[in-house]
């Protein structure tokens, strides 16, 4: 009964990330030169819906006809929630409404025009958009201020900022894509499920048809040290290859095979076919992890010198997000390898529910199906 009752918490907390709001990002392009001000806002039409209902009639398609219908809805919603200051209070209005595809669906466009009380000084800016509704959302700026290109990126705790004329401190801009890189790692929940699936038998040796817990830490952290290592190496050459344009795969392929290598990963521990050498499927898997995240920073459009810059910043800050999970998970499995809980209902029951979440995930994205409700 106690097992039964610790793999009824293990499911309600691993499948609460799969019912949530799925976390976002939209893309606020501005061009200021002086005292005018002209730019491009892309914002997600699912996060739209999620804040102010777009899908009149309920049929979960939205229409061109719906989103027209709520254009002055969608321009209050939107100017409501950013703010621009040079010298006072920018005015700003929607020009015009587009709609385009991202890699992750279908975004609303809204071609914004202004003015600034003066044409000198630093420009305070203000991103408020969702933060009420998703702590997980995320605002990425890309920033043209006097003829100088500036990043950054929006987040609750982050939500106003400043950005002097000139080029922006290569240091800063390093940080803050170091913590988006930590962020993103411990959002990523199919990216977690399938880094836990790898380090699950990191404290189990595999013989005689069965598991026993291994003899010694040290083997088992130097088997965890493989795994990340191999996985962090194979996502930086196809995240690198993707955000720099070289390489560009479809969204729903990239998304299905993440979630196939999770269903695979978990599979393996209860069927093991590959025992000792967890590292090679690592790296073959996290060269598709890889791509997954790339869309954040491919959306983004950087200039390539300061592309290369955050490339190195968020592949740090996934690293360091990763460390911090086997930092948390190591020595918490170390202590139970050798006990029912660890082996039956953490290790068994883990995976089994690892991969009955990953099916759903592959099942929603290769057919464009929706079997879990948000």
């Amino acid at each position: 009964m106690r097992l039964r009752h610790w793999l009824c918490a293990l499911v309600l907390l691993i499948a609460q990330p799969a019912q949530a709001h799925k976390a976002s990002d939209s893309y606020l392009m501005l061009d200021i030169q002086g005292r005018e001000v002209a730019g491009q806002w892309d914002i997600a039409l699912r996060d739209i819906d999620f804040a102010l209902g777009l899908d009149a009639d309920g049929n979960g398609k939205i229409t061109w006809g719906e989103l027209r219908a709520r254009h002055a809805a969608i321009d209050a919603w939107a100017l409501g929630r950013l703010a621009l200051d040079r010298g006072g209070a920018c005015e700003i209005q929607v020009a015009d409404h587009l709609v385009d595809d991202h890699t992750d669906g279908a975004y609303a466009v809204l071609r914004l025009a202004g003015r600034c009380p003066t044409s000198m000084g630093e420009l305070k800016l203000d991103y408020r958009l969702l933060f009420d509704l998703d702590a997980l959302h995320r605002g990425l700026l890309r920033l043209g201020l006097d003829g100088a290109t500036q990043t950054a990126v929006f987040a609750p705790e982050r939500s106003a900022q400043r950005f002097a004329a000139g080029e922006a401190s290569r240091l800063a801009q390093f940080g803050q894509y170091l913590v988006e890189g930590i962020w993103h790692i411990w959002i990523g929940f199919d990216h977690i499920l399938f880094l836990l699936s790898l380090l699950l038998p990191a404290v189990l040796v595999h013989e005689a048809r069965r598991w026993r817990g291994v003899a010694s830490f040290h083997a088992a952290l130097v088997e965890v040290l493989w795994v990340v290592t191999a996985f962090t190496v194979a996502h930086s050459i196809t995240l690198s290859l993707a955000a720099l344009g070289l390489i560009d795969l479809p969204s729903r392929l990239v998304e299905s095979a993440i979630a196939a290598s999770v269903v695979l990963a978990a599979a393996n521990n209860l069927k093991p076919l590959v025992e000792r050498r967890r590292w090679l499927v690592a790296f073959c898997f996290g060269l598709i992890h890889g791509f997954g995240f790339a869309s954040v920073l491919a959306e983004l459009g950087l200039p390539q010198e300061t592309l290369v810059l955050s490339l190195l910043g968020f592949n740090l800050g996934v690293e360091v997000g990763q460390l911090a999970i086997v930092a948390v998970f190591l020595p918490f499995a170390w202590f139970l390898r050798d006990t029912p809980l660890y082996r039956r209902g953490i290790f068994v029951g883990g995976s089994l529910l690892t991969l009955a979440i990953a099916l759903v995930w592959f099942v929603e994205r290769a057919f464009d199906l929706k079997l879990i409700s948000a």
